[in-house]
């Protein structure tokens, strides 16, 4: 009758190392860094792990252009850089906490965060990812 008792603790226990290990995910990811550019390095957005914005540099000399639309489409460019390279950061610290198991509905969770992209595939297909950028 108490068979289940001593399986339901042990899944309690795994429950509770992995919250220790994602709050452990989130410092790694909010320390890594992320940078993308545009327009030969006029532009440049920062991102952590968390794709969060954490700086925008814009070369002066291009703000003195006066072209707003070219400009606001380097920003865009920068961002979706510096976000594509976070994801990948992102993705190879779930792959290294999980150490390589495939855990039940972790593709598709990844292929909805990646939008089906190929750091999406790399990781469900156990692939090595493109170098990214990462500091401090």
């Amino acid at each position: 009758m108490f068979k289940g008792i001593g399986g339901i603790g042990s899944l309690l226990r795994q429950a509770g190392q992995i919250s220790s290990k994602m709050e452990g995910l989130n410092d790694e990811l909010r320390s890594r860094r992320a940078t993308g550019s545009a327009g030969g390095g006029m532009v440049e957005v920062e991102v952590n792990g968390l794709v969060e914005v954490l700086r925008c540099r814009i070369d002066p000399a291009l703000v003195a252009q006066g072209d707003t639309e070219m400009l606001e489409d380097l920003v865009v460019g920068a961002t979706n850089q510096a976000v594509g390279k976070a994801k990948q950061i992102h993705a190879e610290c779930l792959k290294s906490m999980t150490g390589g198991l495939e855990l039940p509905g972790l593709s598709d969770a990844m292929n909805k965060f990646f939008g089906g992209s190929a750091s999406a595939e790399a990781f469900a297909e156990d692939k090595d990812l493109p170098e990214s950028t990462s500091s401090e």
